[in-house]
């Protein structure tokens, strides 16, 4: 009993069912106001922003100190990373594998999205008669003056990786490089400390933003959209147990085992709908299944923006949804489109806040009209339920890719990963106990 009351998994699922239950039966208290205007504050090139609303503001609260963390986490490993290679050629060997397989796999990703959504047609029968909201005109207004450069500079999660790499190749060759390695491994220690005592509020986190999901569009609101939720789940699920699964069968991996392994961390993806919200604990947990350390720092936050399986699966499905609703027989050339401006467009959107919406948008802007963008109104209501499976599936895709790349660069210790595999809860224990190292 009182493992299980110090139990994270026991808690975040307590506090999702908790969630739900407030957001459906007792809506007015979720949704409550108690803020008059949404409180935004910007700490290290980082938005931070805390809704108007009870379930908002204990949500939006958890996710955006998370965030802090996110940027020093991806430089201190990205740079650590490097320097413990000591071989920039290693470097660049494992940097263009790592994003030839992204490349690869979110490319199998988008052709699966678009055939399924093809083949199913979960857009008929859908009224598509929603005028385009406020909302929808914010997005349409920056998906037409989207400019790349100017991507690159409200987007401070890849500015962090350039500075990193830049920095991970600069302290590579210095001669006595060893003190400045020591001085970022304290500094990482510290930050993974800090991070950890915040995510035993993920709990707090998880409770908001089901609570306000649930109060502000209510489970009736699944219904009219159902079948193109229903198709995107169980898409993005065969995407998992057969893509997926295959990738790591190929070094003799379990996904099942993994899956357990990471429970805890899927938990918290699922009740905060952000991946980020658990992506140090998958790198730390990565480590003690026998990935390298230099692999580890390298691939997991590269991933964070440029493996992004969830996010393009459920792209190129909005997409065929949305040409379903309006009756717009697409060509097998605008698919071949649609696949090729994604395969750029969706690259670095998780450093983005509203990001997916703006890819949307920009994507049916550079088809020249042939899909209504003010379609996107009906993907509103539904977007934060499918977040769920967008998130879970790109935190998944980046482990996967961690464990096939360190098997491929020989730097993986399969000992570790049995015994990891066969005492996740120790594992789970050892990693807490850093926090009073």
């Amino acid at each position: 009993m009182k493992r299980l009351l110090t139990n994270l998994t026991f808690w975040v699922l307590t506090a999702i069912t908790f969630g739900i239950l407030l957001g459906h039966f007792a809506p007015e208290i979720a949704l409550k106001q108690i803020l008059s205007e949404d409180w935004k504050a910007n700490f290290m090139g980082q938005e931070l922003k805390v809704g108007k609303t009870l379930s908002e503001f204990f949500g939006g609260l958890f996710i955006s100190i998370v965030k802090i963390f996110i940027n020093p986490i991806i430089f201190l490993t990205i740079t650590l990373g490097i320097v413990s290679m000591g071989d920039l050629k290693k470097v660049g060997k494992i940097g263009a594998k790592a994003l030839l397989y992204f490349e690869v796999v979110t490319t199998i990703a988008l052709i699966i999205g678009v055939v399924v959504a093809h083949f199913i047609r979960p857009g008929d029968g859908v009224d598509g008669a929603p005028a385009a909201t406020q909302e929808i005109s914010k997005y349409t207004e920056k998906a037409q003056s989207f400019e790349w450069m100017k991507f690159f500079m409200e987007n401070s999660t890849l500015q962090v990786l350039i500075l990193a790499l830049i920095m991970g190749v600069v302290f590579s060759k210095l001669k006595n490089n060893q003190s400045i390695v020591k001085w970022l491994s304290i500094a990482s220690k510290y930050v993974f400390k800090a991070l950890h005592r915040v995510m035993l509020f993920a709990p707090v986190g998880a409770f908001g933003g089901m609570a306000y999901t649930i109060g502000k569009y209510g489970i009736a609101a699944l219904f009219p959209l159902a079948k193109l939720m229903i198709t995107v789940y169980v898409t993005m699920a065969l995407f998992i147990f057969i893509v997926l699964h295959y990738i790591l069968k190929m070094y003799k991996v379990s996904l099942i085992k993994f899956l357990k392994y990471i429970r805890e961390e899927l938990l918290i993806v699922l009740g905060t709908s952000s991946s980020e919200s658990a992506l140090p604990n998958l790198m730390e947990k990565l480590e003690k299944m026998g990935c390298s350390k230099s692999v580890v720092g390298l691939v997991v936050p590269t991933g964070y923006s440029f493996n992004l399986d969830g996010t393009t699966i459920y792209l190129s499905m909005a997409i065929i949804f949305l040409a379903q609703v309006y009756g717009v027989d697409l060509t097998v050339a605008q698919m071949f489109s649609i696949i090729g401006i994604l395969m750029v467009t969706s690259k670095g959107a998780a450093g983005v806040t509203g990001s997916g919406f703006i890819v949307l948008a920009s994507t049916l802007t550079a088809l020249n009209g042939v899909i209504p963008i003010e379609g996107l109104a009906l993907l509103l209501g539904v977007d934060r339920f499918m977040s769920e499976a967008r998130s879970i599936t790109n935190f998944i895709g980046n482990g996967v890719a961690t464990i096939w790349l360190a098997n491929n660069e020989k730097e993986f210790d399969r000992v570790k990963m049995e015994y990891a595999f066969s005492h996740v809860s120790e594992t789970e224990d050892i990693i807490k106990d850093n926090l009073s190292d």
